[in-house]
């Protein structure tokens, strides 16, 4: 696969395409995906997916709020697993908002010259959205492709959506949001200094900075898999603003307790899958009562994921 981030970098004779913000590559996304590749491999042509960073919906709203499921590079990376075998993030801006659904198509097809453009069932681009799929099949037969709408995507009568995948992470519903994705929610960040509260207490911690923009999980305690080094881990991780030791931050953080992991690994990449949430950020009157509590919550984690 293929990433690529300009228009211009790449010029194909015919492909098949998709568009969308795919923001978390979740089970309706997969459904389009998988489809498209399968086709488009059958008729030895080349699979596109066209997807946006920053998110229109940010960028139209002059929004910064933490919002993002995948950032492009992980985004990237489902997509490749699915067997594509280009993708554009187009970086996606004021401009890019004022363009009319001809001219954005345009654009594309002068350098992919698509012959099948599929989309999703609420699919529009365009100013004000005016490029329904009506009107891409309209514009179909001036650039010379056919548009293939895929019906929505339902999982327990529910339909699948980034928005509502969204609300599932916030909420710490993390399995509720695993049956939508198709896989556990993941964030990466750094490994960055702490104040070695963990290992005082006989449970060291990773402190991780991840990217702002990643969406908010609830705070609490979290059963995790974590990989380091390409490695799997089993983890319980905290994200709050510990009060049993003063609080007094501003910013949730992130702190996950590697089970049987004691190397030093400050400045790496660390992944967390999350799997289940255990229970709500406490406060304990005594660090006794705290030890006790970290122990049960590894003991319940080891359960969890033995399942």
């Amino acid at each position: 696969m293929q990433h690529i981030y300009t228009v211009e970098d790449i010029q194909l004779e015919d492909s098949w395409l998709t568009i969308g913000s795919f923001d978390g590559v979740h089970l309706g996304h997969q459904q389009i995906i998988h489809a498209l590749v399968d086709q488009a491999h059958k008729n030895n042509q080349p699979s596109v997916v066209v997807t946006f960073h920053p998110h229109p919906l940010l960028v139209i709203k002059e929004e910064t709020r933490p919002f993002y499921l995948t950032l492009p590079e992980k985004r990237a990376q489902y997509l490749a697993e699915l067997g594509v075998d280009y993708v554009l993030t187009f970086n996606f801006s004021k401009e890019t908002s004022l363009l009319s659904a001809e001219a954005f198509i345009r654009v594309l097809h002068q350098q992919f010259h698509f012959s099948q453009f599929w989309v999703g069932h609420d699919f529009a681009l365009g100013k004000n959205r005016e490029g329904t799929p009506d009107r891409l099949k309209e514009l179909g037969g001036l650039f010379g492709y056919e548009l293939k709408e895929i019906p929505p995507f339902y999982v327990k009568e529910e339909l699948v959506s980034s928005s509502r995948i969204r609300r599932s992470i916030r909420e710490g519903n993390m399995r509720e949001a695993a049956e939508f994705l198709g896989r556990s929610f993941q964030i990466s960040g750094r490994v960055i200094s702490g104040e070695n509260r963990g290992k005082s207490l006989g449970f060291p911690t990773l402190n991780l900075e991840v990217p702002k923009e990643m969406v908010n999980i609830k705070p609490g305690v979290y059963a995790c898999q974590a990989e380091v080094r390409g490695k799997s881990w089993k983890a319980v991780t905290n994200i709050g603003f510990r009060p049993t030791f003063g609080g007094g931050i501003k910013k949730p953080r992130i702190e996950a307790h590697l089970l049987d992991f004691s190397r030093d690994i400050y400045g790496e990449q660390v992944s967390l899958d999350f799997i289940d949430r255990l229970r709500d950020e406490m406060k304990f009157d005594r660090v006794s009562a705290l030890t006790a509590q970290i122990q049960s919550d590894i003991d319940e984690t080891l359960q969890i994921l033995e399942e």
